[in-house]
């Protein structure tokens, strides 16, 4: 358990060293990423009123999967770069949550630049 617990402390630094660096606007959102296991959860973020403009997850509706997996991140990519675009909204900067650029997370954001969301 406490292996678990220094892995979850370890991401949450990784995060927070991020966040001092990564700001969004409301004409270039921070675009939030968060996996779980189970499910996957993305919004787009104006910093600088605290408000989300965008937000997709595996839990919709229209996007439920059993599992989560590349295929499923995929269709969530072009579904939020569907809803970005619909805000006219071009470019967007990407916060990784502190995961590893890998996997799905790679997986999600190729989804996003090939709807023509610019990172």
């Amino acid at each position: 358990m406490k292996k678990l617990i220094a892995k979850a402390k370890r991401r949450q630094r990784r995060k927070l060293r991020i966040r001092e660096i990564v700001r969004g606007t409301s004409s270039r959102p921070r675009l939030s990423v968060f996996r779980s296991n189970l499910h996957f959860y993305c919004q787009a973020i104006d910093d600088l009123s605290g408000t989300t403009l965008v937000a997709v997850s595996d839990l919709e509706k229209d996007l439920q999967a059993k599992t989560m997996n590349s295929e499923t991140v995929k269709k969530l990519g072009q579904t939020l770069g569907k809803r970005l675009k619909e805000k006219k909204i071009e470019t967007v900067v990407f916060d990784r949550g502190g995961f590893q650029y890998h996997g799905v997370i790679k997986n999600f954001a190729d989804a996003i630049r090939e709807s023509g969301i610019k990172f």
